[in-house]
């Protein structure tokens, strides 16, 4: 088996596009969270969202790429652009073919699919944009970071709704460690904050009403009420641990484990005793053998929907046993919203970040604690302390739970 370790990050988010601006965004206890300003919400309950006020994608690609792109793929690219860089890969010293991309969209281009359709409406098929099809479509995120990239290995487009971008990443990670991959472009993207993007979560009773941009997202408290879209990207760079020497990589941390389930149970809600995101992270464990109680931190899915938050509990304590009661959790979506499928990626990064720093951002809308969720959620303030092996969680629409298990590099 090959050893995995991350070598390049790249994101784009509500409280940064950049790494950098990310992290500061984190210990700023930044909200990216406002009224929604995309479409007319007159009619709509929910009124707020995550949306990127500040992002340009000729900041990163090419005015006649973009054009090319919805939205939802202009930020991978964008992401992955950040992550190339930094991992200061050199495409053409490289085997193309041992190069690969696994982005997913947990929903593609919502917004797009929308303005399409009110052309055809309005003007017959003959108003539609020739170029609608390789624009909408999911798969187009992981197709334009390989022709940006110069990556002619695998390229896949994992979807799994909200577990979108663990599993990707995940899934990238199995390739290298097997030997088929050298290095892999990982991650997640979506951009869903649209008439009907909103309407249907909406309509789930699964979005937060609050009208205070600032208390909507309050993961594990009393007094949540449902999520906060949100749109964005996040991609790394993974690569053999090997390659990475050969060429003096910067090293940010190493992946270690991988656990996959399926609650097969219900569509929407997860298995009330826990034991589909239980087995995922018992398997993640299991890969990077390891014990529960070497855990630092979790990064929790943390949605702050009433179901969600209370069945993640279960399922920590499921997995963990008494070690559930000493580990540190926090949930980001408390500060970025729920991302969708690039919420996986984003919240690995946060990870490989806590552990370079040794710091555990809180959970910034917890504010009251639930009864039913009685574990230590970060709250109030964040914590210096060491970090060497960290935890993240995803749950996704369909029953599909992935955990990730990244440690600090030690050689």
């Amino acid at each position: 088996m090959k050893r995995v370790v991350v070598t390049g990050m790249g994101l784009i988010t509500p409280i940064g596009n950049s790494v950098e601006d990310f992290w500061k965004g984190i210990h700023e206890k930044k909200v990216g969270i406002d009224f929604i300003q995309n479409f007319d919400t007159t009619d709509y309950k929910a009124k707020v969202a995550a949306e990127i006020r500040d992002f340009n994608p000729k900041d990163f690609i090419s005015v006649k790429e973009s054009k090319r792109m919805d939205r939802f793929t202009q930020m991978a690219v964008s992401a992955a652009l950040q992550a190339f860089r930094d991992s200061r890969l050199v495409t053409e010293q490289e085997d193309k073919y041992r190069l690969g991309v696994c982005v997913g969209s947990g929903v593609g281009s919502l917004e797009g699919i929308e303005r399409e359709h009110i052309k055809l409406l309005g003007g017959g098929p003959r108003k539609v944009h020739p170029l609608s099809a390789p624009k909408v479509l999911g798969n187009m995120a992981a197709a334009n970071i390989a022709i940006a990239l110069g990556f002619q290995g695998k390229c896949l487009d994992v979807v799994t709704a909200c577990a979108t971008g663990t599993n990707s990443i995940g899934e990238a990670y199995h390739s290298i460690r097997y030997g088929e991959m050298d290095v892999m472009a990982a991650g997640g993207t979506d951009s869903s904050i649209s008439p009907f993007g909103v309407a249907t979560f909406l309509q789930l009773t699964a979005l937060t009403e609050s009208t205070d941009p600032m208390n909507a997202s309050r993961p594990f408290d009393k007094n949540r009420d449902g999520f906060v879209t949100g749109e964005g990207a996040g991609v790394l760079i993974l690569e053999e641990l090997e390659h990475a020497l050969k060429r003096d990589a910067v090293i940010y941390g190493e992946i270690i484990g991988y656990g996959s389930t399926c609650d097969a149970s219900h569509v929407t809600t997860p298995l009330e005793d826990g034991s589909g995101m239980a087995k995922a992270m018992e398997f993640a464990m299991r890969e990077a053998n390891i014990v529960p109680e070497q855990i630092d931190y979790i990064n929790a899915h943390g949605t702050s929907t009433t179901y969600n938050d209370w069945y993640e509990t279960v399922a920590i304590k499921k997995a963990m046993g008494q070690a559930a009661y000493k580990v540190k959790i926090n949930s980001t979506k408390s500060m970025i919203g729920h991302l969708f499928g690039a919420g996986g990626g984003v919240e690995l990064i946060t990870c490989l970040k806590s552990i370079e720093e040794g710091y555990i951002h809180p959970t910034v809308g917890l504010k009251e604690d639930d009864p039913n969720c009685d574990l230590d959620y970060t709250k109030g303030e964040g914590v210096y302390m060491p970090v060497h092996i960290a935890m993240s969680n995803s749950l996704g629409f369909g029953g599909h739970n992935g955990a990730l298990i990244v440690r600090e590099y030690k050689g």
